[in-house]
C-alpha cells in the first residue's frame, strides 16, 4: 500500500500490534493482596516532561512530600545529564537530607562518560539504585541505532560491566543495580529476556543481592491485557529469577497505564515506578495515587499516606504548575459531589443507615472523604438558562468579575435560593448584592491591618494584624509567599488545618491604581469553602479572600472570633 492510500484519517497506516500466543497464563486468577515496593519517579520522568523544569526549591518541596507520603525509593534525576540534577542531588547528599530508610535512585546511559559522572554525583551516598539502560525495541534498532541484536546486547553488557566496575570503587556507598530495557513493549520478548539475562551475567545477584529488571511501557502500544501476558512470560522464562526484582513502569499513552500496572502485579513484578496524579511524558506515567488507592479502596494497604489529599495537590501544583482535572480519580474536586437528585438521595440514606465501625458500603462513593481529608458535597445543578453560566457572564459583562468554575459553582447554591424566593427574574444588581454579601465584602466581620512581608532565604516570614477580633492582635507565619504564610498564621491562631486549594486572581479595570480582586478556595479540616477579597494591594485582596472564606467556615470562624 502506497502513502497515496491513506487519507487525512486513515486508520490503515498503523499495524496490528501482535500479541504473545499465550494459553497457559495464570494472572487472570490472581487477587492483588499487598502493595508492591514503590519507586517515584516525580523528579526525573515527572520534571523532564515540564514546560518550565522545577527550581531547586521546588524539587526540595516535591522531594520532602515524597518523603512524608511514605515513599522509600525516589529517583532525583539523571545526574550525567543534567547539571541541575547533579547538584540537586549534591545537596541531599551533603546536606543529609535523605532519610535512612529512603534509596535515591539515578537514572543514566549506558555509556562510560556518563557513568563515571554519574557515580561522581552519587559519592558519599549510604545508599542508592543506580539505573541504567538502552533501547532494545525494534524501531530503535532499526532507525536510530541502524544495530542488530548482538550490536544492542552488546551496548548492555558493556554498560553493566562499567557500572559494577565504577561502583566497586565506592564500596561505602550499599548498590542496588537497574537494568531498563527502554521500549521493552516494543521489544521480541525473546530477545528482552535474551538480553536482560546477559546483564544478570555481568551483575551476578543473589537472592540476598537482588538487582532491579524494570520493564518499561516506554510507549503504551497494547492493551493493559497484553502487558500483563509479556510480563508473565518474562518472569517464566528469565534467569535467575530469584535474585530479580521485577519492575513495571507503565505510560499512559492509551489511558491504559494503571490497568497495566495493577494486571502486570498480577503477572508476577514486584516493584511499581510511577508519579504524583500522572505527571510525565505526553500523556503522562502511571498515576501512584490512583494505583495506590485502588488498593487501599480494597482492603490493602497502600504502604503509601494520601489521608492529606488536598496538601499533596497542592504541593504538586505549586512544583508542577499544572492543573488537576476536576474528575480525576479520588484527587479532582468534584469526585465526591453528587449533581443528580437521585444520587444525592441515595448516598444520603446510606450514610443515614451507615454504622462508624461498618465496613464502607455507600451508593456512589467508592471510599469515604474523611479518609484523604474530604466530605461529601451535594450540589445543585442550576439547568436554567441564567444559572451559574448566566450568572457569571452578566457577572463579568456588568461588574467586571471573572469567577473561576469552582467559584461559579460555589455561588450557584445562592442564586439558586434567591431565584426560588422571587419566583422572578433576578436582576444584574441583585446578583452582585448577593455576591457581595455571600462572600462578606459588604460588611467583612475581619479585615486585614498592618502587615509586614520579608524573606529568608526561601522561606516568607509575615507579621499581620487582624482588625475584628479582640485587641486586634498581630499573627505571624512562616511559607511559600503570601499564601503559605497566612495560612499558617491562621491555622497556629485558630488550630485548624487550613489549605489553599484553588487561587485566581484579576484586577478590576485597567487603571493604574485599579483594584485586585482575589478568588480563593480553601480546604478547612477536610471542608471546602470559597472566598473573595478585593484591595488595590494584591497582597492585601489575598488575605482578604482567605479572611472571607475563614469567616464563611463556622467552626473555623467561632474559633477566631
Amino acid at each position: 500500500m502506497s502513502s497515496e492510500d491513506f487519507g487525512v484519517f486513515d486508520y490503515r497506516k498503523y499495524p496490528i500490534y501482535q500479541p504473545l500466543k499465550k494459553a497457559d497464563r495464570r494472572w487472570p486468577d490472581q487477587v492483588l493482596t499487598k502493595a508492591p515496593e514503590w519507586c517515584s519517579v516525580d523528579l526525573r520522568d515527572g520534571n523532564q516532561a515540564l514546560i518550565e523544569p522545577m527550581t531547586s526549591d521546588k524539587k526540595l518541596r516535591l522531594w520532602e512530600l515524597l518523603v512524608d507520603l511514605g515513599f522509600k525509593q525516589i529517583e532525583v534525576g539523571f545526574p550525567s545529564a543534567s547539571s541541575h540534577d547533579f547538584d540537586f542531588l549534591r545537596k541531599l547528599i551533603e546536606e543529609d537530607r535523605i532519610p535512612s530508610d529512603v534509596t535515591v535512585q539515578v537514572l543514566t546511559q549506558a555509556r562510560e562518560e556518563l557513568i563515571t559522572r554519574t557515580f561522581e554525583a552519587l559519592k558519599g551516598c549510604r545508599r542508592a539504585v543506580l539505573h541504567f539502560y538502552n533501547s532494545t525495541s525494534t524501531v530503535q534498532r532499526d532507525y536510530v541505532f541502524g544495530l542488530d541484536r548482538a550490536g544492542i546486547t552488546e551496548i548492555a553488557v558493556n554498560g553493566a560491566e562499567l557500572v559494577k566496575s565504577a561502583a566497586a570503587k565506592y564500596p561505602e556507598t550499599e548498590w542496588v543495580f537497574e537494568y531498563s530495557p527502554e521500549s521493552f513493549t516494543g521489544t521480541e520478548m525473546d530477545f528482552a529476556v535474551d538480553v536482560c539475562n546477559a546483564v544478570i551475567d555481568v551483575i551476578k545477584p543473589t537472592p540476598d543481592n537482588k538487582m532491579i529488571i524494570n520493564l518499561p511501557a516506554t510507549v503504551e502500544v497494547s492493551t493493559p491485557n497484553v502487558y500483563a501476558d509479556q510480563i508473565e512470560w518474562f518472569c517464566d522464562n528469565v534467569n535467575h529469577r530469584d535474585s530479580l526484582l521485577v519492575s513495571l513502569h507503565t505510560h499512559n499513552d492509551r489511558g491504559g497505564a494503571v490497568a497495566a500496572g495493577e494486571l502486570g502485579l498480577l503477572a508476577g513484578a514486584d516493584r511499581v515506578e510511577g508519579t504524583l496524579l500522572g505527571n510525565g511524558e505526553r500523556t503522562g506515567n502511571m498515576d501512584i495515587v490512583t494505583m495506590a488507592m485502588n488498593m487501599y479502596s480494597q482492603g490493602i494497604d497502600p504502604e503509601l499516606d494520601f489521608s492529606q489529599m488536598d496538601e499533596m495537590i497542592a504541593v504538586c501544583k505549586e512544583c508542577t504548575q499544572l492543573p488537576l482535572h476536576p474528575r480525576h480519580p479520588y484527587a479532582g474536586e468534584l469526585v465526591f459531589t453528587a449533581f443528580s437528585g437521585s444520587h444525592q438521595d441515595a448516598i444520603n440514606k446510606c450514610l443515614a443507615r451507615r454504622e462508624s465501625d461498618s465496613l464502607w458500603e455507600v451508593a456512589y462513593l467508592p471510599i469515604d472523604p474523611a479518609d484523604i481529608g474530604r466530605s461529601y458535597q451535594e450540589v445543585i445543578r442550576i439547568n436554567s438558562q441564567s444559572g451559574k453560566g448566566g450568572v457569571a457572564y452578566v457577572l463579568n459583562r456588568d461588574h467586571g468579575l471573572d469567577l473561576p468554575r469552582w467559584l461559579q459553582v460555589d455561588f450557584s447554591a445562592s442564586v439558586q435560593a434567591l431565584a426560588e424566593q422571587s419566583e422572578s427574574e433576578v436582576q444584574s444588581d441583585d446578583i452582585y448584592s448577593l455576591f457581595l454579601s455571600t462572600y462578606k465584602l459588604d460588611e467583612p466581620a475581619l479585615t486585614v491591618g498592618k502587615y509586614q512581608l520579608s524573606r529568608d532565604d526561601s522561606v516568607d516570614q509575615l507579621n499581620v494584624q487582624i482588625e475584628g477580633l479582640d485587641g486586634s492582635p498581630t499573627l505571624s507565619g512562616q511559607g511559600a509567599g503570601v499564601v503559605g504564610a497566612f495560612t499558617d498564621a491562621i491555622s497556629k491562631f485558630t488550630g485548624h488545618k487550613i489549605i489553599v486549594v484553588e487561587y485566581s486572581e484579576h484586577t478590576l479595570g485597567s487603571d493604574g491604581d485599579a483594584e485586585a480582586i482575589c478568588y480563593v478556595q480553601l480546604a478547612i479540616d477536610g471542608t471546602r469553602v470559597c472566598g473573595v477579597g478585593r484591595s488595590t494591594d494584591i497582597v492585601h485582596a489575598t488575605m482578604g479572600a482567605i479572611l472571607s472564606g475563614l469567616g464563611r467556615h463556622s467552626n473555623a470562624y467561632s474559633t477566631a472570633a
